[in-house]
């Protein structure tokens, strides 16, 4: 069965949980973080925060999409939708079912889906620090710059006062 309505529903419901963890924040809530530092390396750093988000964004996206493939979950959520199917036309559906199995293939699915879940979000949040990192060695790059540049200022005033 290829991307029935499960897999879609699933995949619609990742991206919009996602995008409410992903949505970046206003240019101007960005600019008083970092009150420091002047109109241009705001931009700048702006710009580059957006980058970062719709890379990590794309990249767990990705990571979601190769998850789903490794995983067949458009298989078992095939299956799962037959299941329901039979289970919903056929009223002694229940009676012939032993609700221990059903309950022990369900564990151990939430299990594995647990697992799965666990392992993107431990990627995601190493991902997530190498991407704070960069953003502070940048910060210190700009930060410093700024502190070299009031030196030559400085210099320079002191030479023309002379």
């Amino acid at each position: 069965m290829a991307n029935g309505h499960g897999e879609n529903d699933l995949k619609r419901s990742f991206k919009l949980g996602l995008h409410g963890l992903l949505t970046t924040c206003s240019k101007e809530e960005f600019c008083k973080a970092f009150p420091g530092f002047t109109n241009a390396e705001n931009e700048r750093l702006h710009h580059l925060y957006i980058q970062v988000i719709v890379s990590l964004h794309k990249n767990i996206e990705d990571e979601f999409e190769a998850l789903c493939e490794e995983t067949k979950v458009d298989d078992i959520l095939g299956s799962i939708e037959e299941l329901v199917e039979e289970q919903t036309l056929d009223p002694l559906y229940l009676d012939k079912t032993n609700l221990n199995t059903v309950a022990q293939a369900l564990s151990t699915l939430k299990k594995n889906e647990i697992r799965n879940l666990t392992t993107m979000l431990e990627k995601s949040e190493a991902h997530n620090n190498l991407l704070r990192s960069r953003v502070e060695l940048l910060q210190k790059e700009i930060h410093n710059s700024s502190d070299a540049s009031n030196v030559v200022d400085k210099s320079k005033t002191g030479m023309w006062n002379n």
